[in-house]
């Protein structure tokens, strides 16, 4: 604004310290980060910058004197020793090149020789294993003190519970936990179909994961890790390279594209041979760390307060390419929600060409203040999901207006409604037309009612053609109405009818799930079908014997409930029954007077008769709850052949211990 006094020093640096805070904890305690990284270490050397130039600015608690961020609530703490420090990026070769210049001003004498490996995007981790065995597995938490998430780390196939021959008797190990691509793309799809939000990227997902309080779901979500340093220089080694291969050795994930450069060019070969390369792999990697390869001179060089001066980081500038906003839809989901989706003149970007972008809900849309006719600068979250980052302000054309948030359902017309704590807006009108597509593709789903026959391009035909308008119409379609419609036979229209009448059988819980409950996703529905028995049974219960059942919170039994007062859902259930849907009863999960209902039981070694998955399913059918890790709050622990540390803690805790004969006389007959 004209004649606006400039910000003094100490207003920006106070500003950028109330920034930098507030994109910390959306980034990772909400996982909703609302800047790139980029963007992010721009103001934190800005902020870095103005505290050198004016060191009476620098606060005690400013962002630049931590290395990140405050472990969660609910885990106990461990002491980081050494602590767990972040690594200095860089964005070009030059910024390398003078990385490279401050250690030879600093070591004038020492031969400099480095390891170069893909920077995997995921959540650092910390592992101890005493006598070969993993004792303790925690997070970086602020660098000085983390959170121990050893039950969710045991979830992760790739770590070693128990480390090869030759590894030291103790071994404090680092590394980073991350979500594959492929499982990214999966859980986004089940969030997807249970109607909840879904994830930005895979990195947030791993943040969200592995500070989950239940370990089940952790190991559901199947998490990756790699490793890269011994912490404690308990094993001797000489080099960074020999410490890769020892990792290696002892049964430690280790990344496979490391490389040992002789100097600065071979490092340089290697950033542009990984360039697109990396857009192959199954895990997220926006760089390459950059490491002295000689133990002994890192050690001379030491660290700053912040990062050893030993690493590097080289970020890849995302791919970002402009393009022109030729419309802003608004796309209505299965549950409602209503998602502004840019349409874009097509863009050539990250290996694929894009003609929309999603604005993910209109507090983003608002914040970014995208109009039709915009040029907007596109990249790919995470390579993955394309988004619009930003306006080119400069070349907004003059008639360019803000998008407004429609008052009703574009598709149905139907108010729009925001409930409380929610930055979705959604239609709840069950007959919007948008809606009712969408959960009729649900429910014929594989994992759902598993109808083969019916994609979406027919799906949307037998609602323009009037010959369904819900669910349960499609099992009143008939052969030659079916057989008449353009681009169908005789064939084709059998083998609809015999796959919808199959799935009339179909199991509780795929029924469940298919319906498309608010928060209900698979699990869920398997939960409340061993739980209940019967549709009959979970359609009476009341919100109390709802949060009964474990992993069913407050939320999902509100929502369970609404669902079946809700008239219209009723009337749909009933004419499933009458077009003879009428899933197998299943047998009860436990007995209200089961003494097992509402117990923790911790299994542990090896059982002569029940594999661990099978002891598990009777348990749970008999009320109890089955926990990975054993604490106060653990009723029984079932000890088998090679029981471990469990038992010892069990031990201590003066819990009640079973052998499986135990077990199974309490039990019963099964």
């Amino acid at each position: 604004m004209a004649g606006a006094r400039p910000e003094t020093p100490a207003a920006r640096a106070e500003r950028l310290r109330a920034e930098i805070r507030r994109h910390e904890d959306l980034y990772y305690r909400l996982g909703q980060p609302e800047i790139s990284d980029r963007e992010f270490d721009a103001l934190m050397r800005e902020l870095v910058d103005l505290e050198t130039a004016h060191p009476q600015l620098r606060t005690p608690d400013s962002p630049t004197q931590r290395v990140g961020d405050v472990p969660v609530e609910g885990f106990a703490q461990v002491v980081h020793e050494p602590p767990m420090q972040s690594l200095d990026n860089t964005y070009s070769l030059d910024e390398v090149r003078e990385w490279v210049e401050r250690l030879r001003r600093l070591e004038p004498d020492a031969e400099l020789a480095f390891v170069a490996e893909l920077k995997v995007d995921g959540v650092s981790i910390s592992l101890l294993y005493e006598e070969g065995l993993l004792a303790r597995g925690a997070t970086r938490g602020n660098g000085l003190v983390g959170d121990d998430v050893t039950a969710n780390l045991r979830t992760v196939r790739a770590l070693p519970l128990r480390l090869a021959a030759g590894a030291p008797r103790r071994l404090l190990v680092r590394g980073e936990v991350y979500l594959p691509r492929s499982a990214f793309r999966r859980i986004n799809e089940e969030r997807e179909a249970a109607g909840e939000p879904l994830f930005v990227n895979p990195r947030n997902a791993t943040a969200g994961t592995i500070r989950m309080l239940d370990s089940r779901v952790v190991a559901s979500r199947r998490l990756a890790a790699t490793l890269y340093q011994v912490a404690d220089g308990a094993a001797g080694l000489a080099s960074h390279a020999e410490t890769l291969a020892a990792l290696a050795a002892w049964g430690f994930p280790v990344q496979e594209g490391w490389r040992r450069c002789a100097d600065l060019e071979q490092v340089a070969a290697f950033v542009e041979e990984w360039r697109e390369r990396r857009r192959d792999l199954d895990f997220e990697t926006d760089g390459v760390v950059v490491k002295v390869d000689d133990l002994e001179l890192r050690a001379r060089l030491g660290s700053t307060a912040k990062a050893p001066r030993w690493a590097v980081a080289f970020k890849y500038e995302p791919e970002r390419v402009e393009t022109r906003v030729r419309g802003i839809r608004v796309q209505v989901g299965r549950t409602g929600v209503l998602t502004p989706v840019a349409e874009l003149e097509p863009v050539f970007v990250a290996g694929t060409t894009v003609q929309r972008a999603t604005l993910h809900n209109y507090e983003d849309l608002a914040r970014k203040d995208v109009r039709v006719g915009d040029t907007v600068c596109v990249e790919k979250g995470g390579d993955v999901i394309p988004k619009v980052v930003e306006v080119v302000l400069a070349r907004r054309p003059a008639n360019a207006r803000p998008f407004e948030l429609p008052e009703r359902c574009p598709r149905c017309g139907e108010p729009v409604v925001r409930y409380e704590g929610e930055v979705a807006w959604r239609c709840v009108n069950p007959a919007c037309p948008a809606m009712v597509a969408e959960s009729i593709r649900h429910y014929v789903g594989r994992n759902a009612m598993d109808v083969e026959g019916l994609g979406d391009e027919r799906i949307a035909q037998l609602l323009a053609e009037g010959r369904i308008a819900d669910v349960p119409d499609l099992y009143a379609l008939e052969r030659d109405e079916l057989a008449a419609l353009d681009g169908w036979g005789k064939k084709s229209a059998e083998k609809l009818l015999a796959s919808l009448e199959a799935s009339k059988g179909r199991e509780l819980h795929r029924l469940l799930f298919a319906l498309g409950i608010r928060f209900v996703g698979e699990r869920v529905a398997k939960l409340l079908a061993r739980h209940f028995g019967s549709l009959a049974a979970l359609e009476v219960a009341t919100e109390e014997e709802l949060v009964a059942v474990p992993e069913v919170g407050p939320k999902v039994a509100a929502s369970v409930r609404a669902f079946f007062a809700d008239p219209r859902q009723r009337g749909r259930l009933a004419a499933l029954a009458a077009a003879g849907v009428a899933p197998p009863a299943v047998e009860r999960a436990a007995a209200a007077d089961s003494p097992w209902r509402g117990r923790t039981v911790v299994l542990t070694g090896t059982l002569a008769t029940l594999s661990r998955e099978e002891a598990t399913a009777r348990l749970e059918a008999a009320g109890a709850r089955v926990a990975s890790s054993v604490s106060k709050k653990t009723d029984f622990v079932v000890a088998g052949e090679k029981a471990g540390s469990k038992l010892d803690k069990a031990r201590e805790l003066g819990i009640e211990i079973l052998d499986e004969a135990s077990l199974l006389e309490r039990l019963g007959p099964s």
